[in-house]
């Protein structure tokens, strides 16, 4: 977020007074405490580490591979024998958006939108446990999706150059205040209106 701000500071630079530009380049980039300062000599990104050690990758591929063939089989298995068919329903009304997500694999729109296909019931399941799966497998087990994407998210995104390269562009933009030349502008155009 502070880069967007950053950002955003950079692109409309020339609309604000040069005095309150500066301040904000200041609150950015100051040597001491600036929020895109980086101190020299910051640890690199723990992603980044992590996925150098080769034992660790090769762990996290063999969690994902022993995940990833039982749930393929799995839904082969059901697509193929229970698709088209109604495998549950929802005790509570659902509006027609919710159609396309429940009622996957049945192509009647005469079909109440409680009703669930067998292929999004697995879906959901699949997707809905993974709470109860933490429950009785721990907290570091397989079916936690959501912790190794956001490791994988992170992998490659390095917070330091970003912040510097930031810093950098917000430290060479030149200020042209714009005001004024609305003014010109403004002046100009009424003086041809009135000629």
């Amino acid at each position: 977020q502070v880069i967007v701000r950053a950002r955003n500071l950079r692109s409309a630079a020339n609309f604000i007074p040069p005095k309150s530009f500066r301040a904000r380049r200041v609150y950015f980039s100051n040597e001491e405490n600036g929020l895109l300062h980086v101190p020299k000599g910051q640890a690199p990104n723990p992603q980044a580490q992590m996925f150098s050690d080769p034992n660790m990758a090769m762990d996290m591929m063999k969690k994902n591979l022993s995940m990833i063939i039982p749930q393929t089989l799995t839904f082969a298995w059901v697509n193929f024998f229970f698709s088209g068919f109604v495998a549950a329903k929802i005790p509570f009304p659902l509006t027609q958006r919710f159609r396309s997500m429940l009622q996957n694999g049945i192509d009647l729109s005469t079909v109440d939108v409680s009703y669930v296909s067998s292929r999004s019931w697995y879906f959901l399941n699949l997707f809905g446990l993974r709470g109860l799966f933490s429950l009785i497998l721990g907290e570091e087990n397989a079916t936690d999706d959501t912790q190794r994407m956001m490791q994988m998210s992170g992998f490659g995104f390095d917070p330091t150059k970003n912040l510097g390269a930031e810093k950098d562009s917000l430290d060479i933009i030149q200020h042209d205040w714009a005001l004024p030349k609305f003014e010109q502008r403004a002046e100009n155009v009424l003086r041809n209106l009135v000629r």
